[in-house]
């Protein structure tokens, strides 16, 4: 078992992310996952990220708070233990639309070795 306090989760800057702070909960650390890595992400008012996309599919779960998930093809808002998968490619924005902080945690394999 591999166990990591919440007091020593260490931040990290998302590409094209304002308005948040992500913290890092298990990941890219000797004895951590080994597929996956966990974030958890507090997106202030206003706050969000995109539009963009990965190769790799994400999972966003709401703790606490509520997120607008925009894609082509729909807009849906997530509210507390709702929870959305993003494929791969697929292009998508995300924004805090109310006056109290979003916070969620996301599901992201670790990058691929070229």
């Amino acid at each position: 078992m591999h166990v990591k306090r919440f007091i020593d989760a260490e931040k990290y800057d998302a590409p094209n992310h304002f308005g948040v702070v992500g913290l890092r909960l298990q990941g890219f650390e000797k004895g951590g996952p080994e597929n996956q890595w966990v974030g958890l992400s507090q997106f202030l008012p206003g706050g969000g990220a995109g539009p963009d996309s990965t190769p790799f599919e994400k999972v966003y779960v709401v703790i606490d708070g509520e997120m607008t998930v925009i894609t082509d093809s729909s807009e849906v808002i997530l509210k507390k233990f709702d929870s959305c998968t993003i494929p791969p490619g697929e292009v998508r924005t995300i924004e805090n639309r109310r006056n109290d902080v979003c916070t969620m945690l996301v599901v992201v394999p670790y990058p691929t070795e070229n």
